[in-house]
């Protein structure tokens, strides 16, 4: 045997001999891959500060109202303001859709662009593996910034109309449920960005696409004419967030054929499960 012939069978057998890489190595390398990119982080900490001050400027302007109230229709019931309405808006729930989408898209994508994908499956040749950790991370990140959007917005929004008599406690009917769902839907909309990313692979074609779901798409489906447009759009991912965060003891409704309370819940874990078995069959099939 030669001397390169040697060589080339000790690093084999040391490679063999190296203990596989346990999961919690691989969550330690997908964050440091995450941290190595501070505009995803940014972009995420600054969407969830403008989702707060969104929900806080929206009821901190309806002050003037409160105490003016527009006079009283005839035949029409007085107006009761809506704290969870009015605090957890669907304007910042888009945003942050949009920006934890993002980072869910540019964590698949981005390796696909740079190439890194190649290292990191060369690395650790099971790719559930990988999945599995990106997935954990991008989720519990979302959740977090979703947590906190929701559970500031909540409490700065009611801390406001406590002086007026109309806030609300956790205790409230429907109020839990709706700060639950609020943040929920953060690391959903994350995930169903990474299934994107894994199927598109490309950034502009990956951003588009989550937005078109998330902004465009519901646009198609409302109205109550038609009962199976209806329906496939309150199917929809923010759809699921505006029916559980409708007060049980507002007038606010989502018209005919709304979805119950229950079919929320799971078409949003529905979501959430085929997002991440889209995005590991991809991964796992397709060549890098």
């Amino acid at each position: 045997m030669s001397t390169r012939e040697a060589r080339a069978e000790a690093r084999l057998e040391a490679r063999l001999e190296e203990p596989a890489p346990r999961f919690l190595d691989l969550l330690a390398a997908e964050w440091i891959k995450l941290r190595s990119l501070r505009s995803t982080y940014w972009v995420l900490a600054l969407a969830s500060l403008v989702a707060i001050a969104v929900n806080v400027n929206a009821v901190h302007t309806d002050l003037t109202y409160i105490d003016h109230p527009p006079p009283r229709l005839p035949g029409q019931p007085p107006y009761t303001y809506d704290p969870l309405f009015h605090g957890l808006g669907n304007i910042a729930s888009d945003l942050m859709a949009v920006a934890a989408g993002s980072l869910g898209a540019i964590t698949v994508f981005g390796e696909y662009t740079t190439g890194l994908i190649r290292t990191t499956f060369a690395a650790v040749p099971d790719r559930r593996g990988v999945i599995a950790a990106k997935v954990l991370l991008i989720g519990g990140i979302t959740a977090l910034a979703g947590i906190v959007v929701s559970a500031v917005s909540f409490f700065a929004v009611n801390a406001m109309l406590a002086s007026r008599h109309l806030g609300l406690s956790l205790a409230d009917e429907g109020c839990l449920r709706a700060v639950l769902a609020y943040a929920a839907i953060v690391p959903v909309c994350a995930l169903i960005g990474m299934a994107l990313g894994a199927l598109l692979r490309h950034a502009t074609a990956s951003i588009v696409s989550l937005v078109l779901l998330m902004l465009i798409l519901p646009m198609m489906f409302g109205g109550d004419r038609y009962r199976w447009l209806k329906e496939i759009g309150t199917h929809l991912p923010l759809a699921t967030v505006q029916r559980l965060t409708i007060n049980p003891r507002s007038a606010t409704t989502m018209g005919k054929y709304a979805p119950s309370v229950l079919d929320s819940w799971i078409t949003m874990g529905l979501w959430a499960a085929a997002a991440v078995a889209v995005t590991a069959l991809l991964v796992r099939r397709r060549d890098v």
